[in-house]
């Protein structure tokens, strides 16, 4: 049985289930798993498993107290023909690497990837816990995760979703997906901030006592769908398994050899998931860390000063614009061996003065990274360049992790294989990726999408057609100090 502790210290172990259910630690803590599982599989046996068959093994690994027959209900209402690519998650060739497509679901990002089975994961987990309140998840999004996980607890009974995201601060076509969602439980406000205060509000909301126990009262309990929550972190590690498979099914890897990973992030989840696989014992040899001009996690990997004392840039690649990586509290636990004290006081020290800097074994551990970052004028000529070259599109944020592997490799000299997780259709940053590759300009978002798809070819997924003719039922705009009243409001 793997249970979870707090990367603060709490005494409180949990279950799986109970972790997923409170989602944060009581001490503010993020959950991780006591030890981590080792991979399910011999590596031979990996080509030829779909990905239902890998997600489940996986998931299971780690969430020890589902039984098999839970996680079967869960992985096959997850993974099923909402996404429109029978493999799910295609592994596909553009120029000198591999593309580790995540966009195939509802929403078009990769977020589906963990959102399509979280509501399965914690509903059951309800049940296991004979948990009768209301479950309120409590959402801030920097563009991706909120229209995700709107989209997977719609109308799911027992739960209720409010979603924060910052106003000005994501695409066009991010904003309308939200904004029109439709389910009786879904709640959306724009805030008057950007990614960051959306976030930080959100994690104050969790760990105010008082107001927890007015939600008690209201037969409420709060829980995350962002990858703070280890049920939405763990369902990320099975595509990186599923990858090396398919690598292996491609020839371009035999078992045992190393694959790198290239990882656009901003809230550090996905390349954690990347780093979980690696330790489960998946051949993995560099984690590659791309960032935007927010590039707090480059600097930070190459120096061991994480310092938010900065200015904060709004890009092209908007689900990284974050300073506050919340998923490399969780790292910092994995490297300083367990030292719950250590990481407490780093994120004291972060909350306080905006600053820490690790110890020597965690700076001996960051040297499994790299890190890199692109500006907006790198992003675009790389998306120009991989459609002109190779005919292959890319968006914005997958054309971050490009750029930067493309410096990798001309600073190392490594060409061992590797795959880029390509995180959203080009579709939702359509205005940035129709520019890059030179279409004339257009009056919104939406046209761009349609010029794009008259120019490539390339399907419009299914969720984001029509989208500007959809009604908007979703029009709150607050300052970050309404936030919790309009938690209690949506909760009456």
């Amino acid at each position: 049985m793997i249970n979870y502790v707090s990367t603060r210290g709490s005494i409180n172990t949990k279950t799986a289930a109970q972790a997923v259910i409170q989602g944060i630690a009581e001490d503010k803590g993020l959950y991780v798993p006591v030890n981590l599982p080792v991979l399910p599989f011999r590596l031979e046996e990996l080509p030829g498993k779909t990905y239902q068959e890998i997600a489940l093994k996986v998931i299971s690994a780690f969430f020890t107290d589902y039984t098999e027959e839970e996680m079967k209900a869960c992985v096959n209402g997850a993974y099923d023909n909402k996404f429109e690519e029978k493999e799910i998650a295609p592994l596909v060739q553009g120029g000198d690497a591999y593309f580790l497509e995540l966009y195939h679901g509802k929403t078009a990002a990769f977020k589906d990837m963990a959102l399509s089975i979280l509501p399965y994961l914690l509903t059951t987990a309800m049940k296991k816990e004979k948990e009768e309140k209301r479950i309120c998840i409590l959402t801030a999004t920097s563009g991706d995760t909120g229209k995700a996980a709107l989209e997977g607890f719609a109308d799911v009974p027992g739960t209720e979703i409010i979603v924060f995201y910052p106003n000005q601060g994501v695409s066009q076509v991010q904003e309308r997906q939200m904004v029109t969602q439709e389910g009786e439980n879904t709640h959306v406000f724009a805030i008057n901030g950007n990614f960051d205060d959306a976030q930080t509000g959100v994690k104050r909301i969790f760990n105010d006592a008082v107001f927890a126990e007015e939600l008690g009262k209201m037969n409420c309990k709060l829980s995350s769908a962002n990858s703070i929550n280890i049920g939405r972190l763990v369902p990320q590690v099975a595509y990186y398994v599923h990858s090396y498979a398919k690598m292996m099914e491609k020839g371009s890897l035999q078992a045992g050899e190393k694959m790198n990973i290239v990882v656009p992030t901003g809230n550090f989840g996905n390349i954690l998931a990347a780093y979980y696989a690696k330790q489960m014992g998946i051949p993995v040899g560099k984690l590659i860390c791309a960032s935007n001009e927010n590039k707090v996690l480059t600097d930070f990997i190459n120096t061991g000063i994480y310092d938010i004392r900065r200015d904060f840039y709004l890009t092209n690649s908007p689900s990284m614009d974050i300073l506050i990586s919340s998923n490399l509290e969780r790292l910092l636990y994995h490297l300083s061996g367990g030292n719950a004290a250590e990481v407490k006081a780093l994120m004291e020290s972060l909350d306080t003065e905006k600053v820490y800097e690790v110890s020597g074994k965690i700076k001996d551990g960051l040297k499994d990274f790299y890190a890199g970052f692109a500006t907006v004028e790198e992003t675009n000529r790389a998306i120009g360049a991989m459609y002109e070259k190779n005919g292959y599109l890319m968006d914005t944020h997958t054309a971050v992790a490009y750029k930067v592997y493309k410096d990798y490799v001309a600073e190392t000299g490594d060409h061992t294989p590797a795959i880029i997780a390509s995180t959203a259709s080009a579709y939702k940053f359509a205005d940035s990726v129709a520019r890059s590759i030179g279409l004339e300009e257009e009056k919104d978002g939406f046209a761009y999408v349609k010029a794009l798809h008259e120019k490539t070819g390339v399907r419009i997924p299914a969720g984001l057609k029509a989208l500007e003719s959809k009604p908007i039922r979703h029009t709150g705009v607050l300052d970050l100090e309404q936030m919790k009243e309009s938690v209690k409001a949506s909760l009456a």
